[in-house]
């Protein structure tokens, strides 16, 4: 092997603005991080859905299950917008 090639993987230490510190091997050496898996929402479970608009309430009011027109004798849907056969 090539003496040299692999970069120098050193202890390093990773700190959160929150206050968290990690002890870690990197070849980055230490830096510090904004988020956390200790202070992020969706690991805190503080994480919510944001609903603007009523967008989510929009999408399962017009996915909701109901039945189709001729499901039942299964007919194929009719497709919408498309070119007109010519005749």
């Amino acid at each position: 092997m090539k003496p040299d090639l692999h970069p120098v993987y050193a202890p390093s230490r990773i700190t959160c603005a929150c206050g968290n510190v990690v002890e870690t091997r990197s070849s980055r050496g230490s830096f510090s991080v904004e988020v956390c898996s200790n202070c992020h929402p969706f690991f805190t479970g503080k994480y919510k859905l944001l609903d603007t608009a009523g967008r989510v309430e929009k999408f399962r009011k017009k996915y909701a299950a109901k039945p189709a027109e001729g499901a039942a004798e299964g007919a194929a849907p009719a497709k919408k917008g498309g070119k007109k056969a010519e005749a």
